[in-house]
């Protein structure tokens, strides 16, 4: 697909350490052109460059393109709405303020494309891995009856500590997995931290992350769930228990799994539908859809962060170390990257599923 001009889009929370991932990795997107860059009233009026100042996280260059960009105050939809075709929000604010103003741009007749978490349980928002679910896409046209609009609407991509094993669970759907006990070793960027500001994680782990045991157990049962009656439903199974572990890496969330399905699978039926499950971004060839989702590596070693974290510029899952346990029926180690498939990157897919569906189109 090639767009005939590309589309505007306009970056809420562009300051912090999501915002400037949304900043690399749209700064030569094909499809899309940076028009707004949008933060907190104590940034606007400065330019990108002053507004960061020393909190550039990326380890690539702030993008020249932006540095001298004005950033505007996103409490203020009059100053972006009219310059975008579309917004990915990253604002750090709490949940009810994230509500209120993604629907404020939702109905001005702006999409929005969220990295947040506020909006994963309004009935009628997809939170979509547009591999696994992007036919919970339809659901936007009875969200727009809502809140009134043609085209504005929220669409979110869920946490980012799911994404080392929801993808396995559905490539494994046809074995019936129906219970999961799940760890997961997540990095400091999910924090939005690196070393520099959080020194008390080196050589140190912590084992509580607020709220993400819930998110780990309860969204992947949104994302397995189906449309009924203008609002997805969630699915019964797989019922899963987690903990979640800050771990001293700097991206990269590896997640220690069992799992019971109720039809029997060999190793080797399990690792095929691994490699070979593919969804709509595949089909598509979407900018950032990863050739091969999911890889699985043999050796008794694998997944590493050092050696995996990047498999497919970041977008793809890894999965190893899949073996027969003894109390539950398989167990595997998976491993994905927290800040781009698990965080912008995500988004940044789901938008461009999004936009070859119609989603998102120029105002």
């Amino acid at each position: 697909m090639k767009l005939e001009k590309k589309l505007r889009v306009g970056i809420l929370g562009a300051t912090g350490m999501v915002g400037q991932r949304f900043v690399t990795l749209l700064a030569d997107h094909p499809w899309y052109e940076i028009t707004v860059l949008a933060a907190s009233p104590r940034s606007a009026g400065q330019t990108y460059e002053e507004a960061v100042g020393k909190r550039w996280k990326m380890t690539v260059p702030m993008p020249e393109k932006v540095k001298n960009m004005t950033v505007v105050d996103l409490n203020c939809p009059e100053n972006v709405v009219d310059k975008v075709d579309f917004v990915f929000s990253a604002v750090d604010m709490s949940k009810d303020e994230i509500r209120r103003i993604e629907e404020l741009y939702a109905k001005t007749e702006t999409p929005v494309v969220s990295n947040n978490s506020a909006h994963r349980w309004t009935p009628d928002v997809p939170m979509v891995i547009p591999e696994i679910n992007a036919d919970h896409f339809a659901i936007i046209e009875a969200q727009k009856k809502r809140l009134g609009t043609t085209r504005g609407f929220i669409a979110v991509k869920p946490n980012c500590s799911i994404q080392g094993y929801a993808p396995a669970f559905a490539a494994w759907k046809e074995f019936e997995p129906y219970e999961a006990v799940v760890c997961t070793y997540q990095a400091i960027s999910g924090a939005g931290k690196t070393f520099k500001d959080w020194p008390e994680m080196c050589e140190n782990i912590i084992p509580f992350i607020s709220g993400e045991e819930e998110k780990s157990e309860q969204e992947p049962l949104k994302i397995f769930g189906h449309i009924e009656n203008g609002e997805i439903v969630k699915a019964k199974e797989p019922v899963i228990t987690s903990q979640c572990i800050r771990v001293p890496i700097p991206d990269g969330h590896t997640a220690a799994v069992f799992v019971r399905f109720r039809k029997p699978a060999t190793k080797e039926q399990l690792i095929e539908k691994l490699v070979n499950f593919k969804g709509i971004p595949q089909e598509l060839e979407l900018p950032h859809a990863p050739k091969q989702f999911i890889q699985y590596r043999e050796e008794p070693d694998r997944p590493q962060v050092r050696l995996d974290v990047n498999y497919e510029g970041g977008m793809g899952v890894t999965i190893g170390r899949l073996r027969e346990d003894t109390v539950y029926d398989w167990k595997f180690v998976g491993l994905a990257h927290n800040t781009l498939r698990g965080a912008a990157g995500g988004a940044v897919l789901c938008a461009e599923a999004l936009t070859a569906q119609g989603y998102i189109t120029a105002k």
